[in-house]
Parts: C-alpha cells; structure tokens; sequence
C-alpha cells in the first residue's frame, strides 16, 4: 500500500474526532494508585471502525472514473425519462447546471418554451433538400455535395471544412465551447459533442471532453473541486450537517463553503478576516507607523537604527533633524540639552503639541503587538502539524517495521501510536485557528474570553504533554538493542494521553461552536442566584422589623 494513502485512510476520520457519537473509555484509577490513562485494548477488526466512521460522513470524493459514470448515468436517466437523444440529454443538463430534477420540472412544465431557450429544435428551420443538388455552405458560400454538408437540428448548411474551423477556433477559446450554438448569427440551435466527435481533431477533442467533464464538477451546486494544488478529485458534499470540513485523498482537509483549509471550529467568516488580515498592507502600515517618524521635509518614514539622535533622511532630501522633536538638527546643542536628550520635545510634549502623534503611535504599536502575539502562535502550530504529518509518514514507511522488529511486536498492535499522530494532526490544526478566533474575540466580554482562555490553555497543555511523549519517549525505544520491559506502559501511558488530549479538544470544539455560551448561562444563573438571596436577606430583614414592632 501506498504510504500517503495508508496514511489518509486514518486521517480521512478526522471529522469524527469530536462527535458526540463517539464513546470514551471510563478512567477510574488502578487498584494500585497509579493513574489509569484510559488505554483500551485494540479491537481485533479496526476496519470496521474506520468503516463505520467514514458511514458518518456527509460527502465522497470522486475520482475521474467516478465522475464520468455519475455524468454518463445522469445523461442516460433523463435521456430515458424524456424520451430524447443523449446528446440533447447532455445539452439539456448543462443548462441546467447538471440538475436532473431540474431539468425534469422545466421539462414538464413547458417543452417548447424549454427546447427554444436550450436550442434543441424540434423542427428544422430550412427544410432539407429532396435531391442530390450541390448546397451552398453558409461560411465560404461554396458549392458542395450533400454528403460535404453538415448541419445541425436546425438545417442550416455548412461545409465540414468551415465546420471543423469553426469548431477548432471556439475550443480553444475554452469552456464557451461547451454553449457552441450554430454558425448562422440569426440561429440559437445548440451544437452537440456528436459534432465535435465527428469533426475536430484528436487534440480538440481532448479539450472538448475535459471541458465537458469539468462543467458537470463547477456548474454543479453540489459538487467541488479540491482546492489542492494539482489535485484532480472532487468531492460530492450533502448538506444538513452543519459541518464543512471535509478531507480529500490527496490528503489535503479544506472547508466545503468557502474553499479554505478546514477551520473547524472557527466559522468562515473569521477565518476571511484573519486571511486576509494576514495578506494586507494595513499591517505593514502599522508596522511603519510604530516604528518610524516622517521626514519633516519630504515625509518619507524613518527608521532610527541607531543610539543617536541625530537623523539624516536618504537622497536626494538628505536633512537632518532631530529624532524627537523633528526640528533642524542645526538648531539643537547645549541649549537644548545636548544631542541625546532634547528639552524641546519635552517641553513640548508638556504643552500637549505631540499628545495626538504620540497617542496614533503608541496604539499601533500594541495594535502591533497584539496581532504579532497571535499570528506567531497560528503560524507556530500550523508548522508543528506539518511537521507532525511529515513524522506519521516517515512512522508509517520506515520506523513501524522497525519498532515491530525490535520489540517483537505485530504492527496490527502498534495503531495505538498512529493513532496518536493523528490526534496530534487533528489538535495542531484546531488548536491553529483558535488563535485567530482569540485575537477576534471582543475585548468587552472579558467573562468570554478568561473562559476561552482557559480552555485553549488547557488543551495546548495536554497537546504538548502527548506531543512530547509520542516525539521523544518513541525514540528511546526505536533506538533499543531489543525488546524493551517498559513498552506496555509506554502503550498506556501514550494511549491514555491522546484520550484525555481528545477530551480537552472536544470541549474546546464544543464551547466555540456554541459561540461559548456557557459563560452566558452561567453569568444569567449567578445573576438569578444573587437576586434571589438579596431577595431573601430583605423578607428576613422586614420579618425581624415587624416582630419588634410587635414585642415592643
């Protein structure tokens, strides 16, 4: 087996990490104090676990055989159901956008009005000829045989010359081509791939049916390519599920509604702030404005890069000023203070002439700060993944054989360590668009934001603990002269990290896509609680009142 689909086999489970269908082992402690990691023996058949994990998901991917069988049974099942040629079955469907229903709902509800906007014509509009007399070919006006005379449902002659001229020049001006109507400009009959079987060249044939065979994956509401660069699958994707991500055979996971890398749990809309943010010049901008001041003559910005105050702009402007109070360097001295502390500026920053520059400047530099903050960690985890992924791959061709040897052990008994490279994939990736979602997350809901906290710190922390243990602690083995006692906790102590690693991601995944409510409710149920003992310590408070009121 190939070792990066072996590997995606695995991997093409990720959107099952974080179901609510999936069952977790009970992690109650051993009987002799040490801690249970919830390891659970394997199954001797994981293929039907992977089996029924892949049941769960809401698309397929499709390679080119698959494609071209959904696109030739399409033809065939409206071709037979209207009771017309599959060429005109074809036409029909592209205008459609390869809808079956659709085609069969316009179909029904009016024919004619359907065959006169598609160009399937019942009836041709010049008649054909009775005898064997030479027609005149509608291009180059020449005379020609009947057998030298194509024409299409609506009879206007052509010589197959003009024809495959015609032909060539509209495939090569791309996927226009699959729309071809008739040469004659006052005509809208549709031209069919018949025409194009029977008179273009190999080569445009070849154009014609990738075209064709594209149009049923990008005209199709239900259907995508995979964005990968290269790849060549499509996924047909079944909405209702609320989730998007789907992962592709050529390993590559990206979200079905907006075409971008997967991003669960974050939605599409912060994942196109944060992309682009990341591609912007406002960044750049910020970066200047934080770290640069104006020549005060020809303002052009700054950067001071040594102790000095004393600035010289580049040619041709070449002036010199001072870096703190942007005045002539020729004006500064002792009387200023000297050339490393300019009393101008500080004067001048008392009577508040530079309180709106300095104020512009100083935010964004934490504005700075604030985005280096998170796209540091997003960029971080993303490299760790890939590394991670590079690491399964390297396992999976070379170092399970090798472990398998050293350690006497079947590699149907060493999943548990694939398995952990997976989760370790899966928890990069989530973990990777949590900071996008942190920097996005409204400063004003400080509630929200400890609580989310919280939780990323707490699934970063058991990332790192199983990342650790599966990284370094695997070598020691891999590097063994034999058979190792400490293997089998090793397996239980690393499969019970990638449980509990999961348990902490799944409550991360939960709480974001439930837009962290739970600190909502938890603040409304406080709220509720505190008005009800003040409500109480109040009835208490006049009980008391009248009682003595009454004693006395």
């Amino acid at each position: 087996m190939d070792s990066e689909e072996d590997m995606l086999d695995m991997y093409s489970g990720e959107d099952d990490f974080y179901s609510d269908d999936y069952k977790d082992s009970d992690n109650d402690d051993d009987d002799d104090g040490e801690p249970d990691y919830g390891f659970v023996e394997e199954d001797a058949d994981d293929s039907a676990m992977i089996a029924s994990h892949r049941s769960q998901k809401n698309y397929c991917v499709l390679k080119e055989e698959d494609i071209i069988r959904h696109q030739v049974e399409d033809i065939e099942r409206v071709s037979v159901v209207l009771s017309i040629t599959e060429v005109e079955a074809s036409i029909l469907l592209r205008h459609y956008h390869w809808s079956v229903g659709k085609v069969h709902d316009e179909w029904f509800a009016d024919e004619e009005r359907v065959r006169n906007a598609v160009g399937i014509l019942e009836c041709p509009v010049v008649p054909p000829s009775d005898d064997d007399t030479e027609l005149t070919c509608g291009i180059c006006f020449d005379s020609y045989p009947p057998e030298n005379i194509v024409s299409v449902s609506c009879g206007h002659p052509f010589c197959t010359t003009c024809w495959t001229g015609y032909i060539t020049t509209t495939i090569n001006d791309g996927p226009g081509c699959l729309m071809l109507r008739c040469p004659d400009p006052s005509c809208l009959a549709a031209v069919g791939h018949d025409m194009v079987d029977k008179l273009a060249s190999d080569e445009d044939k070849e154009k014609y049916n990738r075209y064709f065979l594209r149009s049923y994956i990008e005209d199709n509401r239900k259907m995508k390519w995979c964005p990968a660069p290269g790849c060549d699958y499509a996924i047909d994707f079944v909405a209702g599920s609320g989730n998007y991500d789907v992962s592709c055979l050529c390993s590559f996971g990206f979200c079905w509604n907006c075409t971008e890398e997967a991003h669960r749990p974050v939605d599409c809309s912060t994942v196109s702030k944060w992309i682009l943010k990341n591609s912007a010049e406002s960044e750049n901008m910020n970066w200047i404005l934080a770290n640069s001041k104006p020549c005060p003559r020809c303002k052009r910005p700054i950067e001071k890069n040594q102790g000095c105050m004393h600035m010289t702009c580049t040619p041709p402007c070449k002036y010199e000023f001072c870096w703190l109070c942007l005045g002539a360097w020729m004006d500064h001295g002792e009387r200023t203070g000297g050339f490393y502390a300019c009393n101008r500026y500080e004067v001048a920053k008392q009577e508040g002439q530079y309180d709106e520059t300095e104020r512009r400047r100083e935010m964004a530099k934490n504005s700075l700060e604030r985005y280096t903050h998170y796209y540091e960690r997003w960029a971080s985890n993303q490299t760790s993944r890939q590394k991670a992924m590079t690491d399964l791959q390297q396992l999976q061709t070379h170092n399970l054989e090798k472990l398998s040897d050293k350690q006497c052990t079947p590699e149907s008994q060493l999943k548990f360590i694939l398995e952990a490279w997976l989760q370790i994939i899966e928890c990069r990736r989530v973990l990777k668009w949590t900071y996008a979602y942190g920097y996005y997350l409204p400063d004003h809901e400080h509630a929200k934001r400890v609580f989310f906290e919280y939780l990323q710190g707490e699934a970063e922390s058991g990332l790192e603990r199983l990342h650790q243990c599966v990284e370094k602690d695997l070598l020691q083995f891999l590097n063994a002269e034999g058979p190792s006692k400490d293997f089998n906790d090793f397996r239980t102590k690393l499969a019970g990290l990638t449980s509990v690693t999961k348990n902490y991601f799944e409550n991360l995944v939960k709480a974001l896509e439930n837009g962290l409510a739970d600190v909502d409710s938890h603040a409304a149920c406080s709220s509720k609680s505190t008005s009800s003992k003040s409500t109480g310590c109040s009835s208490k408070t006049r009980g008391k009142g009248k009682g003595s009121s009454r004693t006395g």
